[in-house]
């Protein structure tokens, strides 16, 4: 019985052995869970078996859940409140777009309150590239094909709009109906947009654009990524190349004014020159916005919100309207009976202020151009025309005084007391004088003509030129001022030096001097002659028409050198008075009274007996200097008159210059004449 259980057991584990072998390979059966421990550890170590997970592997894994629950938690929080303004703005300018909306700028007024310049309503076509860029190439062509259509057709049709129209019904017609003129409008399009891309986001694409096409592109616009029409403020300029050089013109932003003023918008226009560039800060005004909503597509949708712009300061000069105008029409029709002039320049003060009455440079250009967009080939041919129309002849034009000057250096004299009122010199016509180390080379300085015996009253109305080199840099007994004091006491009438007016540009003029020669010329010495020449108004020296005209002005009023001025008042739209400019005094008592008095007197004999003879029959009495200043090497002159009416109690000081014009008893003066007659009568 034991034999046999033994048998038994020893068989049926051959069987279970072998058959674990056989299925070595397969996966374990039910059935096989029931194999001895030794199988079991066996299989075990085989990895046939699974094995129990660990209650801490279940822990661990529930913790690495909780933790990236609270990773998750945490950094949604941070998301909806640290940033949760951040990420809103963000989405929100996804789909708003803020546009800056120019200010009117202020009007510009003469003394009566008449308007010099407007503000005309103007179309300009703009695009934010970002938008617009987005969208496809097919779509962006199909827009540039569409506007460089309507503006071409505009462009030939500005009058009926037959043309307009029917190039807007082919657009719609989906007619393909560009010629060159179009072709070439797209393609200066897309040039634009390519070079500005990447730079700026807003892009004035077209400027001024024709009402008529206005109309059709606002039908149109609305399906268009990142484009819009606007209505911008647009300057008009009254009366335009009459008032050029003193109002100026406005422009668009250059990449320099953007980096002066950061707070600019690229849509706005600012002050290029004149007193649209001096008075910028008041006549810009406040830009307003416009918050509009886009769909993805950069296509605008609604208007949010609007702030309504707050217009610019306005502007009251001293100028006179129709002062101005017959100042300019007078010179513009001298010039052209002249053959060997075009240039000229003139201007008005008021002797009592300061102010300025008008202020004409020729040739002039319409500033019109350049406030509505001036293309290149004008503006080229205005910067290289050889005239300089941009040029403010007035302010920044040099010239020789001539005998302009003689007024100023009588009143020198005086005040140092080189000579007496009543003391006369014989004038020859010219003095003669020795070189000091070789008698036998003698030097002559000639007179216009033989004046006798004369008085520096008879010297300032006839002009006598030896009476000048005498006090000036001294001959015989008389010691003469020199040209230290000559230059000391042209500073104190503001010549050499900037006179101040409200305008940007203005030039020093020249006064030379021993140590200016010496830099200058080094090779040669200050000479007697160059005092002589400098008495007189000749050889180096150089004033601007300004500096000569606030000089005499001194003169005319008594001793008092005012700041000229253009701008009186600064006034609201309603025309309040928001500053008065007060009246600035730049020097006085630096000449008596009775020595001013002596050489107004000169002036004045030279229009009753000198070479200013031809306004003795004017309605008012008038006092003046003619002048002919020589230029260049080839003996020409320009042609000078300075006058201020009436003699008594003066409250217009006029200054004619004509560069080349020849005598200025012969040019200048019947401009003068006619001016100041007409003026007097008005």
């Amino acid at each position: 019985m034991e034999l046999k259980k033994y048998f038994t057991r020893r068989l049926f584990q051959s069987k279970s052995a072998g058959f674990i072998q056989n299925r070595a390979r397969e996966s374990i059966e039910a059935e096989e869970i029931f194999l001895d421990a030794e199988a079991v550890r066996s299989l075990e170590d085989k990895g046939k078996l699974e094995q129990p997970i660990k209650r801490r592997n279940f822990f661990l894994f529930y913790a690495l859940i909780i933790v990236c629950l609270l990773v998750l938690l945490l950094r949604a929080g941070y998301l909806e409140i640290a940033k949760g303004d951040y990420y809103y703005n963000l989405a929100q300018g996804n789909c708003l777009r803020i546009y800056s909306l120019p200010a009117p700028r202020g009007i510009i007024y003469d003394y009566l309150g008449r308007p010099l310049v407007y503000n005309a309503p103007s179309f300009d076509l703009t695009v934010n590239l970002n938008d617009f860029l987005a969208s496809s190439f097919e779509n962006q062509e199909e827009i540039f094909k569409k506007i460089s259509v309507i503006l071409s057709s505009a462009e030939r049709d500005k009058e009926s709009g037959n043309e307009l129209l029917k190039s807007f019904t082919d657009l719609q017609d989906g007619s393909n109906v560009q010629d060159d003129m179009a072709e070439s409008i797209q393609k200066d399009l897309r040039k634009k947009i390519e070079e500005a891309a990447g730079q700026i986001s807003h892009l004035v694409a077209a400027k001024n654009i024709d009402r008529s096409a206005a109309l059709v592109l606002e039908n149109l616009i609305g399906d268009w990524p990142g484009w819009r029409l606007e209505k911008n403020p647009q300057r008009q300029y009254i009366k335009s190349s009459y008032f050029a050089h003193l109002l100026g013109y406005t422009g668009q932003l250059s990449p320099a004014d953007l980096e002066k003023h950061p707070d600019y918008s690229r849509n706005e226009q600012i002050g290029k020159v004149g007193l649209e560039l001096k008075y910028e800060s008041v006549l810009r005004g406040q830009p307003g916005q416009e918050q509009v909503e886009v769909d993805s597509l950069g296509k605008s949708q609604n208007l949010l919100a609007t702030k309504p712009a707050q217009p610019g300061q306005g502007l009251v000069l001293f100028v006179n309207q129709e002062l101005q105008e017959k100042l300019y029409q007078t010179l513009e029709k001298t010039l052209k009976q002249l053959t060997f002039s075009g240039k000229a320049a003139a201007l008005a003060i008021d002797p009592r202020n300061g102010g300025i009455l008008a202020l004409v440079s020729l040739p002039s250009f319409d500033n019109n151009l350049f406030a509505q967009g001036i293309s290149r080939e004008s503006l080229a041919a205005l910067e290289n025309d050889p005239a300089e129309p941009f040029l403010n002849r007035v302010l920044a034009g040099q010239y020789p005084s001539g005998s302009t000057v003689k007024p100023l250096i009588a009143a020198a004299a005086l005040e140092e007391e080189i000579i007496k009122p009543s003391r006369q010199i014989d004038c020859q016509g010219g003095i003669s004088v020795f070189h000091k180390y070789n008698p036998e080379i003698v030097y002559h300085y000639p007179d216009w003509k033989v004046h006798g015996l004369t008085d520096i009253i008879k010297a300032i109305a006839q002009s006598c030129n030896v009476y000048f080199y005498t006090i000036g840099g001294g001959y015989g007994q008389i010691e003469g001022l020199g040209v230290d004091r000559i230059k000391e006491y042209l500073q104190y009438f503001g010549l050499g030096q900037a006179a101040q007016i409200d305008l940007i540009g203005e030039k020093e003029g020249l006064l030379p001097d021993p140590a200016w020669k010496k830099e200058k010329k080094p090779n040669e010495e200050w000479y007697l002659g160059d005092t002589y020449h400098l008495a007189i108004g000749q050889g180096d020296i150089l004033v601007t028409p300004l500096q000569m005209t606030v000089a005499l002005a001194s003169i005319a009023n008594g001793g008092v050198l005012y700041q000229p001025q253009i701008v009186d008042k600064i006034v609201d739209l309603g025309g309040k008075i928001i500053e008065d400019i007060p009246t600035k005094i730049i020097r006085q008592g630096f000449i008596q009274e009775k020595n001013i008095e002596i050489v107004q007197e000169g002036m004045r004999q030279a229009v009753l007996t000198g070479s200013a003879r031809s306004l003795i029959d004017l309605p008012v009495e008038v006092a003046g200097k003619t002048g002919t200043a020589q230029f260049g090497s080839a003996g020409q002159t320009h042609a000078w008159f300075i006058g201020y009416a009436p003699y008594e109690n003066p409250e217009i000081i006029l200054t004619i210059l004509i560069e080349g014009g020849g005598e200025g008893s012969q040019i200048a003066l019947p401009i003068a004449k006619e001016v100041l007659e007409w003026y007097f009568n008005q």
